[in-house]
C-alpha cells in the first residue's frame, strides 16, 4: 500500500527537505523570529488550516484546567472536555473521502475489519502548553543543539526541545524519541493483553518506574551522564513472575550505549544483557512487539537510513482521557481485531512524517518504517512498519493526554496491531488497576535502578 500524502503549503517547505544523514546547521534568523510569534515556542504553526478543522493553538492552559477536579496524581485521567461527541465517524464505507489523512495502516484496519473499525473524529484542541523554562531552553537548542558521530549522539541543552526546526531525519528523530519533554519519574503497575485473532486473551502484567533526572521540572543542563534509567519487575504471566529488566541510557549511542541487566527468579542472579534492544521481543509481550517500538521508537538509529518525509494533516489518536477511564472494563474495552471504536477519540492535526529505510548491511525485522509525530507536542503517536518484502505487517497508535500534574503530555496505552496475524497488543492498560500512572513524584534516584536494584527487587 503506498502513502498518499497530502502536503501543507508552501510556507512549510522549509521546514520538510528531504535529507538524511547528521545536519549540524542551527536555525536561521528568520525561524528563531518565528518562535513565539507564529509559531508555539516549541516550532509548531500556531495558525488552523484553511477549512478550521484544525484550530488555531490557544495554549490556554498550564497544568490543572479551571474546570477540572483534579485529585492528585495516580489517579485515572480526568477529561476536560467531557461533553465532547464525535463530529463524524470514519467507516470502511466512506474512507475513500477521508484517505488523503488516514496512514496506510489506518486504511489496512478499514479493509481487514470492514464491519468493526471505525473512527469516532472529535473536535480538535490545542488548548495546553508547555512550561516557559520549556520555551527558554527550546530557543537555546535552536541555536547551539547539534548531531554528533553521524547521528548516534547529540549535544544539547536538557528541559527542552531538541530541535523545533529539523532539517533532516535524523534531527526528526531525535527531537520525537529520547528528546522529548515528558514526565520526569513515572511508576505504575501496567496490564498488557494480547487479544488473539480469535478474541481470546493472553494477559501481562508489570510494575514499572522510569527516571529521567535531566527532565526535572524546571531545570536544565549539558548532554552529560545518563538520560533515563527504567526498571520493569513481571508480576503475569506467572511463570515469568519475577523477572527483571533494568537498565540506563545515555546521550551518545556510540560512546556509551544502552546498558541493561536481567535477573532471573529462577537462578537468583543478575546478568547483564548486551544488544537489549532492536527487534529484540520485549519481555511479557509475546513476541508481539520489539525492544525498539516501545513508544513508537527508542535506541540508536543505526541499523536504518531516516529522512523526512514531510508534515500532512492526518486523524490521529488525541487528546484520550476516556480511553483511560476506570469506569470502562477491559471486557468491554478489548473486542477481537481492535479497541472498541466507542472509547477512542481522533483529531486532526498536522504531523511531521519520518521514514526510516533499514541499510543494506544491518538486520532487523522491519525494513522499512514510518512514524507520525505530532506537530504540538513532538511526540511520536503512530507507526506502519514493513517485513523485509515491502508489505506492511505491523501497525501502531499511541494514545496522549496531557498530565496536569507534569505540565506535559503523558503516554498511555498503546495499541500494536499485527495485520498478518489479526492480533494485537494493548500495552500499558491502566483501566482496572486501581492506580493510573504516577508521575514526578520526585522519589526515584539512580539508585533505584542497575544490577544492584535489580537483585534488590528479586529477593
Amino acid at each position: 500500500m503506498k502513502l498518499n500524502y497530502s502536503m501543507l503549503a508552501a510556507g512549510l517547505a522549509l521546514h520538510t527537505v528531504l535529507v538524511s544523514g547528521t545536519a549540524l546547521a542551527a536555525a536561521t534568523a528568520e525561524e528563531l523570529a518565528e518562535l513565539g510569534t507564529t509559531r508555539t515556542c516549541v516550532g509548531a504553526l500556531k495558525a488552523g488550516n484553511a477549512e478550521g478543522s484544525i484550530p488555531e493553538w490557544s495554549g490556554k492552559w498550564l497544568g490543572v484546567p479551571p474546570q477540572v477536579n483534579f485529585e492528585g496524581t495516580g489517579n485515572h485521567p480526568v477529561d476536560p472536555y467531557p461533553e465532547d461527541k464525535p463530529q463524524f465517524v470514519i467507516t470502511a464505507q466512506n474512507m475513500d473521502q477521508y484517505a488523503d489523512r488516514l496512514s496506510a495502516g489506518q486504511k489496512a484496519l478499514f479493509e481487514k475489519y470492514p464491519d468493526t473499525f471505525r473512527m469516532p473524529i472529535y473536535e480538535s484542541r490545542r488548548d495546553f502548553r508547555f512550561p516557559d523554562k520549556v520555551c527558554e531552553v527550546t530557543r537555546q537548542n535552536a541555536e547551539h543543539a547539534k548531531l554528533v558521530d553521524n547521528g548516534e549522539g547529540v549535544e544539547g541543552t536538557t528541559g527542552g526541545i531538541l530541535f523545533p526546526f529539523p532539517k533532516s531525519g535524523l534531527e526528526l528523530l531525535w527531537t520525537s524519541s529520547i528528546f522529548t519533554y515528558r514526565p520526569w519519574t513515572e511508576e505504575l503497575i501496567s496490564d498488557n493483553a494480547y487479544v488473539l485473532e480469535d478474541g481470546n486473551i493472553n494477559w501481562g502484567r508489570v510494575k514499572s518506574r522510569n527516571l529521567a533526572p535531566h527532565l526535572k521540572t524546571g531545570t536544565s543542563g549539558p548532554t552529560e551522564g545518563q538520560s533515563s534509567f527504567y526498571l520493569n519487575e513481571t508480576i503475569l504471566p506467572e511463570r515469568d513472575r519475577g523477572e527483571i529488566n533494568t537498565g540506563m541510557e545515555f546521550w551518545n549511542h556510540t560512546n556509551e550505549p544502552r546498558q541493561s541487566w536481567r535477573y532471573d527468579p529462577g537462578t537468583r542472579r543478575v546478568r547483564q544483557s548486551p544488544e537489549y534492544g532492536y527487534d529484540m521481543s520485549f519481555p511479557g509481550t509475546g513476541g508481539s512487539i520489539t525492544v525498539d517500538e516501545v513508544r513508537i521508537f527508542n535506541g540508536s538509529p543505526k541499523r536504518y537510513d531516516w529522512k523526512i518525509v514531510g508534515q500532512q494533516e492526518m486523524y490521529i489518536p488525541y487528546n484520550t482521557y476516556r480511553l483511560h477511564s476506570n469506569e470502562i472494563s477491559y471486557d468491554e474495552l478489548l473486542t477481537p481485531g481492535h479497541a472498541n471504536p466507542e472509547h477512542m477519540r481522533y483529531e486532526l492535526h498536522r504531523v511531521w512524517v519520518l521514514e526510516a529505510n533499514l541499510k543494506g548491511d544491518y538486520r532487523h525485522i522491519y525494513g522499512k518504517r514510518h512514524m507520525y509525530i505530532d506537530e504540538d507536542t513532538w511526540f511520536m503517536v503512530m507507526a506502519d512498519n514493513y517485513d523485509a518484502r515491502g508489505g506492511l505487517w505491523r501497525t501502531s497508535m499511541l494514545n496522549y493526554f496531557y498530565a496536569y500534574e507534569a505540565q506535559t503530555w503523558q503516554a498511555g496505552v498503546g495499541f500494536y496491531h499485527d495485520l498478518q496475524a489479526g492480533s494485537y497488543l494493548a500495552f500499558n492498560l491502566v483501566n482496572e488497576q486501581p492506580k493510573a500512572y504516577t508521575l514526578n513524584r520526585g522519589t526515584l534516584s539512580d539508585r533505584d535502578f542497575g544490577p544492584q536494584a535489580a537483585r534488590r527487587a528479586g529477593l
